[in-house]
């Protein structure tokens, strides 16, 4: 099957005709990367415009930290801190914003302030996350997770990563259409870091193409992660950039159309320059 293209983000559109760059806008004093940083509304919109103007064609606002061990935070703190965030940069900027949240209601809240696309960690298993997110008429992205954040790193174990994750990925597609959601409305991502150890994500990311047997739409996360500072030698999380980069190439040459990072500039131009091969090669001289 071939996945659609174009996502209609509440009237805004998302062209993944060819990859597009998601940019992290974590408004959160203790996430992985950049716990703190953004916290601010005006350095919240200062980074998120930025990022728009690095070539960012979605942006993805998390109010709740998912980094392993993690605690969780309440509804209401969830909601004072991407509520305004989204608010503002809805009226500011003309591309489309994403909510990272498992919260039902704060997808709905979002959405109503002008968030276009749900990112669920827990592909909407929470509550009433399905039928607020059917209900919204959003796209969905749908990713695997292995456990809690609190403890997902703990021992995880698959007796085939890909075709496990691949199995739990085609059972929330399912329960989508099954409340209402369409499948040109879905984006999976298999999470990597979330309930997977090195070996895992190595995998995951070397049978990426598999996942294209799926028909939708893919969104692949790796920006800065462990994975990358484990292959580098322990390198700390400011200097993955080059791994993650090397990353997000072969993420693209296996088929991912959107990808999550923190560093935006940089990840458009190595996709650009992924993607002229990857035309060229389909077609003849």
């Amino acid at each position: 099957m071939t996945p659609p293209s174009l996502f209609d983000c509440a009237g805004r559109p998302l062209d993944l005709s060819r990859p597009a760059v998601m940019g992290i806008l974590n408004v959160t004093p203790d996430s992985f990367s950049d716990g703190g940083r953004f916290q601010g509304l005006e350095q919240a919109l200062r980074q998120g415009s930025r990022m728009a103007g690095e070539g960012a064609a979605i942006l993805d606002i998390g109010g709740e930290s998912t980094r392993p061990g993690a605690s969780p935070v309440s509804l209401q703190e969830e909601l004072d801190r991407v509520i305004p965030v989204i608010e503002r940069l809805h009226a500011e900027l003309p591309l489309p914003l994403s909510i990272d949240t498992s919260k039902p209601e704060v997808m709905a809240e979002a959405v109503r302030a002008g968030a276009g696309l749900i990112n669920d960690i827990f592909a909407l298993r929470k509550g009433d996350a399905l039928a607020v997110a059917a209900a919204s008429g959003v796209p969905v992205c749908l990713m695997h997770m292995q456990g809690e954040p609190d403890s997902m790193q703990t021992a995880p174990a698959y007796d085939d990563v890909v075709a496990d994750v691949m199995t739990f990925l085609r059972e929330r597609i399912a329960a989508c259409a099954g409340a209402g959601i369409p499948p040109e409305r879905v984006l999976i991502d298999p999470g990597f870091g979330f309930g997977k150890g090195l070996a895992h994500n190595l995998s995951l990311l070397a049978r990426l193409a598999e996942f294209r047997a799926l028909g939708h739409g893919l969104l692949v996360g790796i920006s800065r992660k462990s994975m990358v500072g484990a292959v580098l030698g322990g390198v700390p999380v400011e200097q993955r950039i080059n791994g993650s980069l090397a990353a997000a190439v072969m993420a693209v040459e296996r088929g991912a159309r959107l990808l999550r990072v923190h560093d935006v500039k940089e990840t458009v131009e190595a996709a650009k320059m992924a993607w002229a091969v990857i035309e060229r090669t389909e077609e003849p001289l």
